[in-house]
């Protein structure tokens, strides 16, 4: 006999969660900002405004580029993303890991700091179209740590916040999920240094999309 579910609706992050993204992202937040001549962020800066809606985390990795520059700094971010869009792939597990919670009959879903276009670019390249059952991105809705995203996909659904869970790679995901009343996991294989998820509140910080396999068949 299967145990009961802890929670019925999932939502994740993309970008360093489910995608194997974030050395690349950084490489092309510090490019944009130099085509534009601003000081280009660290590694550790650029990385920090991941899971950001674009313009929100281009202005805040880049303080000194005026604002008029703004769209070309969006351009120039999205022109050295597009060189690198066949280079992303899934992290290794993801996709039986969304069929194991498939089978159990969880509710799927995305909250991403992406743009609607980008993440429907991104399902159709890795044949996941179709496994969420809904999905919320920052043109949409309020960006990160605004719980926006998923007060909307609790509504959708029809799932109260104790019954919602999210799982991300970055503080701003973990402040959404603790803003929106959520229970949230953190994987430590992304943007961010695992130590600032503690003060979140996490359920668990794991270290692989395994680890974070295992810890859902056990207690989601």
């Amino acid at each position: 006999m299967s145990r009961p579910r802890q929670f019925d609706l999932i939502a994740f992050d993309w970008d360093g969660t489910l995608f194997d993204s974030t050395k690349i992202i950084v490489r092309c937040i510090q490019r944009a900002v130099a085509d534009v001549g601003g000081t280009v962020p660290d590694d550790r800066a650029a990385a920090y405004v991941i899971g950001l809606g674009l313009m929100q985390a281009l202005a805040h990795a880049a303080p000194d580029v005026p604002k008029e520059k703004y769209p070309e700094l969006g351009n120039r971010y999205r022109h050295h993303y597009l060189q690198h869009r066949n280079d992303l792939s899934l992290f290794d597990g993801v996709l039986p890991m969304m069929a194991a919670l498939r089978g159990r009959q969880h509710l799927l879903a995305v909250a991403t700091g992406k743009s609607r276009h980008g993440l429907d670019d991104a399902l159709h390249a890795v044949e996941l179209k179709g496994m969420f059952d809904g999905s919320r991105t920052a043109d949409e809705t309020a960006g990160k740590p605004d719980p926006r995203m998923l007060v909307e996909l609790m509504a959708e659904f029809g799932v109260p916040p104790q019954r919602t869970l999210m799982i991300g790679d970055t503080t701003h995901d973990l402040q959404m999920a603790l803003n929106a009343g959520c229970a949230s996991v953190g994987v430590s294989y992304g943007a961010h240094e695992p130590e600032a998820f503690h003060a979140l509140g996490p359920r668990v910080v794991v270290h692989s999309v395994a680890e974070l396999q295992g810890w859902l068949s056990e207690h989601a």
